[in-house]
């Protein structure tokens, strides 16, 4: 029979954001080594790969592996704008977001995907551990991240895997579920995280610059502005975490 295996290793899901950014050094702070994986599913940019790619190197992943799935309409999986069937929306109140049903930027199935590929991945490299940075407080109501998805996949999981049969079985950490975006922030500034390699924007300038109108700029320059800390990333408006609104700020 399998047991456990010797090495503690952690299959990370690793998006380049602040929620999958803070797991991954949750894990990397509980002694893990550390496998990064991204996927390039379509999205309508290419930064949040890039921004992943950094992430993954400064927090010492020992390997990053980047799949590619097509997600996107001309692949026959999409339906969704953040792989650009349709417009992302912009200036909605964050209390509005998550309370209007699903929005127009939910991927169907995006996490049960990811999941099922990390979950391949982590028999592969002998890990017995996943992390997802899926966070159930501060969020835009995406079915995909709530407690129960997450806790029915791991049971999932250990039917449907030989480690899980004959093994030590998998286990699936979900470190940020409970907190709320400021907490996320402050948690990874305690664990060193620099939040200037990461990207969060649905929708960038060329330069990839945040639009700072989207739901996840809205969420980052909430918690950033809750946490009590000047967001480090720039934004084509002007706006930042310490004013909330467009313009020009003393950084001083």
């Amino acid at each position: 029979m399998l047991k456990g295996f010797s090495v503690a290793r952690a299959v990370v899901l690793c998006s380049g954001g602040i929620d999958s950014t803070t797991a991954m050094a949750i894990a990397r702070s509980m002694g893990f080594e550390i496998y990064a994986l991204t996927f390039d599913y379509g999205q309508r940019h290419r930064f949040e790969i890039e921004a992943a790619r950094r992430v993954a190197a400064a927090l010492g992943a020992v390997r990053h592996q980047i799949v590619s799935v097509d997600l996107t309409a001309k692949g026959g999986f999409g339906r969704s704008a953040l792989v650009g069937d349709g417009e992302v929306p912009r200036r909605r109140q964050v209390r509005q977001v998550g309370q209007t049903g699903i929005p127009p930027t939910y991927v169907p199935a995006r996490n049960l995907i990811f999941l099922s590929f990390a979950t391949a991945w982590a028999e592969v490299v002998e890990a017995n551990d996943l992390f997802i940075g899926v966070a159930a407080v501060d969020f835009s109501g995406y079915p995909d991240c709530r407690p129960e998805f997450i806790e029915a996949f791991e049971r999932t999981a250990r039917l449907a895997t030989r480690v899980g049969i004959e093994g030590a079985g998998l286990r699936i950490h979900r470190p940020v579920i409970r907190m709320s975006k400021a907490e996320i922030i402050r948690k990874g500034l305690e664990l060193g995280v620099d939040f200037s390699l990461t990207h969060s924007c649905y929708d960038p300038d060329e330069h990839g610059r945040g639009c700072g109108e989207c739901d996840a700029c809205q969420f980052r320059l909430k918690g950033f502005a809750d946490a009590g800390v000047e967001d480090p990333i720039e934004y084509s408006t002007g706006q930042t975490s310490r004013t909330g609104q467009t313009g020009q700020t003393d950084r001083t």
